[in-house]
């Protein structure tokens, strides 16, 4: 994929002013750079060993890291 072809996804308003204050702290330079790193990191993640089920553990952390992230 080029890095001309998107698309446009809309989160809440709160979210992406909590992410930006994230991100003051942080090496990303844009909400979407920061966006696009954790949706690829959990995907990696998922990727890894998709032949198995996630157990009660790696789905509260999940949970939680969304949570903090402002998704849930």
């Amino acid at each position: 994929m080029s890095a001309q072809e998107r698309v446009t996804i809309k989160i809440p308003k709160p979210l992406y002013n909590r992410i930006s204050e994230i991100i003051e702290e942080t090496g990303f330079s844009s909400v979407t750079d920061f966006i696009v790193y954790v949706l690829r990191d959990v995907i990696a993640m998922r990727s890894e060993d998709s032949s198995r089920n996630l157990n009660r553990s790696e789905i509260e952390s999940i949970r939680q890291r969304l949570k903090s992230l402002g998704y849930l």
